[in-house]
């Protein structure tokens, strides 16, 4: 005695939901923790050319502090503020979005089957089953699968702003804290070098994490990170200690 079929299971395997569709999908997390990685990288060489700058031009562990500390936080709360923006807009655009393909789907639903009948026909179904398909899919959830197939937005999953401002937020605070702490922590004699050395290390870290993240080539990533963040220091110095001694 054979058992009745569902509609997913008679959908084409191409567009059945899938098992890791209910939560964040692994290329989702991939990229919040690529985000992650870049915002920790901004913070470590945006504050390691701050306080190699001030050290280049004194050594007053004083000043040397309220030059860190400030670029800790006002750098943290652009990179948050500059996210929950760039995030809101998104999102206004995606609200923007569903809301004229639910006022298409309850005006013109023909045209709209037809219309996703026609993607999944893109996608290499032969008209028949396109059809088919587009109908089981407008059957089950209409603005859904539009919504996925025609827009790219998962419905009940749009992109937050204050998630994002967190994150960015946090990341770019972790970031920030090792050429801080490295800078005001170690003797004064070796005070730049132990800077540096930190920095390269969590660039190395970052570059490698970045690469293996978006599966680029290592090496590579490592190198423009490490030679990037060297640079911003060795110049930043430079000017502090001519800065330091045209003041002096």
């Amino acid at each position: 005695m054979s058992t009745p079929t569902t509609r997913d299971e008679q959908a084409p395997a191409s567009v059945r939901p899938h098992p890791e569709d209910t939560g964040d999908s692994q290329a989702a997390l991939l990229n919040k923790l690529r985000a992650a990685v870049l915002g920790a990288n901004d913070g470590v060489i945006s504050t390691a050319g701050l306080v190699m700058g001030v050290a280049g031009a004194t050594t007053n562990v004083l000043a040397l502090a309220t030059a860190g500390i400030a670029g800790l936080v006002a750098g943290a709360l652009s990179m948050a503020a500059g996210e929950y923006v760039s995030v809101s807009a998104q999102r206004d655009s995606e609200r923007a979005q569903l809301a004229k393909e639910r006022h298409e789907l309850a005006t013109m639903p023909e045209e709209e089957l037809d219309e996703l009948a026609d993607l999944l026909q893109s996608k290499g179904m032969s008209a028949d089953v396109a059809r088919t398909a587009a109908q089981q899919l407008m059957d089950h959830d209409a603005l859904g699968a539009h919504a996925d197939f025609e827009l790219g937005i998962d419905q009940h999953d749009l992109v937050s702003p204050w998630a994002a401002a967190i994150s960015s937020l946090v990341s770019f605070s972790v970031g920030a804290l090792i050429p801080l702490l490295a800078m005001l922590l170690a003797p004064a004699d070796v005070r730049v070098g132990a800077t540096v050395a930190a920095v390269l290390v969590a660039l190395f870290i970052t570059g490698f994490v970045s690469a293996k993240v978006g599966g680029a080539a290592v090496i590579p990533a490592i190198a423009r990170n490490i030679l990037g963040g060297f640079l911003a220091m060795a110049v930043t110095f430079g000017i502090g200690t001519l800065v330091g001694t045209q003041l002096g």
